[in-house]
């Protein structure tokens, strides 16, 4: 069992095991008690180490630029991640000896971070430093006795997006894009519709990946890291075959050629040109989700297009429209049998 003793207006906690000792001091003693079940559950599996003098050695710095080094270069958000690491770095508390470092550390970084971007960015950041902390402790055997990050709160993320783009909005896009000095640009807004493809898969789709006889479309590699095939609506093949005319479809070539910058600051100019507020190029990908619900798609065939894994995470992308359900409805109720649709039809 832990030792708890109260010092002022703090709290000190103490592990034992096989001889060994292993203690820090809080504030609040939720703190304390959670530490302390930490820290027991890691030397029951693991014991107690010694290893002050290797922690006093050490700032949080070393650890995430040895990731940022060695770690980062190999995994698929490596530009995302470099990032979020490069702007760590240069807050103060990456200059702590990790033998200092506490929850209450990342706890005030946390609340300070709050003050300026969402719960979802701060959540990302800390989901990142936490798996950096995860990886020194088992990979590179750093005797830290607990993950900092993981024992502080998070905070709730915002509520999804349930941002639909309406008829006079796809009105504004199409007058807008006309504009526009690149003809790719509408066929890609309107295949990532068709398909709900995210950006990134979009730019990366090649055209040997098409099957023109099974109407797919092969996706090597996808957000979780696995490839996935996806049907193409009548739509969607139009679409490709329009302005692909008559070249060689087999080819490794890039079917939209675009870069990610390039369709970044080509949305940006397009939404401003149509007058357009609040609408993001991801918002197509909810778009189509919800336009799949809406045609009669089930669950599991939405998630064989969109790639999800946790219906959960589905449905976040999923906001149907209750004016469309009503039509739909309308629509269903005209088709039964008069005994049916009748008013006096009654049940046993």
């Amino acid at each position: 069992m832990a030792t708890f003793r109260k010092r002022g207006n703090r709290w000190q906690v103490q592990v034992r095991r096989k001889g060994r000792t292993a203690s820090k001091t809080f504030g609040q003693r939720t703190d304390a008690l959670r530490w302390a079940n930490e820290t027991e559950a890691e030397a029951d599996r693991y014991g107690l180490t010694d290893n002050k003098k290797v922690l006093e050695g050490l700032r949080v710095s070393d650890l995430l630029q040895r990731f940022r080094d060695t770690v980062v270069p190999n995994r698929r958000g490596k530009a995302v991640e470099i990032i979020v690491i490069n702007a760590f770095l240069r807050q103060p508390l990456a200059q702590i000896h990790l033998s200092g470092l506490t929850c209450e550390s990342f706890a005030a970084y946390r609340d300070e971070r709050l003050k300026v971007v969402k719960p979802g960015t701060i959540n990302r950041e800390l989901g990142l430093i936490q798996h950096i902390f995860e990886v020194a402790r088992t990979d590179w055997s750093i005797p830290l006795a607990f993950n900092p990050v993981k024992a502080i709160r998070k905070p709730k993320a915002d509520r999804p997006r349930e941002r639909r783009i309406s008829s006079d909005e796809w009105y504004l896009l199409l007058q807008a894009v006309g504009a526009s000095r690149n003809p790719l640009f509408w066929p890609l807004i309107r295949f990532a519709v068709e398909t709900g493809m995210r950006r990134g898969e979009l730019l990366k789709a090649r055209w040997k990946d098409v099957n023109w006889s099974a109407n797919t479309l092969l996706i090597p590699m996808t957000k979780n890291g696995e490839p996935r095939t996806i049907p193409l609506s009548t739509e969607a093949r139009e679409i490709l075959t329009e302005f692909r005319g008559d070249n060689d479809r087999s080819s490794n070539e890039l079917v939209f050629g675009l870069s990610a910058v390039a369709v970044a600051l080509g949305w940006k100019r397009l939404i401003k040109r149509a007058g357009i507020t609040d609408l993001h190029f991801h918002d197509l990908r909810h778009e189509a989700i919800s336009r799949f619900f809406e045609r009669g798609l089930s669950i599991p065939e939405v998630a064989l297009i969109s790639g999800h894994k946790d219906p959960r995470m589905l449905f976040r992308y999923t906001h149907l429209r209750a004016e469309d359900i009503a039509k739909k409805l309308n629509r269903d109720a005209a088709t039964l049998p008069e005994s049916l649709s009748s008013p006096n039809f009654q049940t046993c």
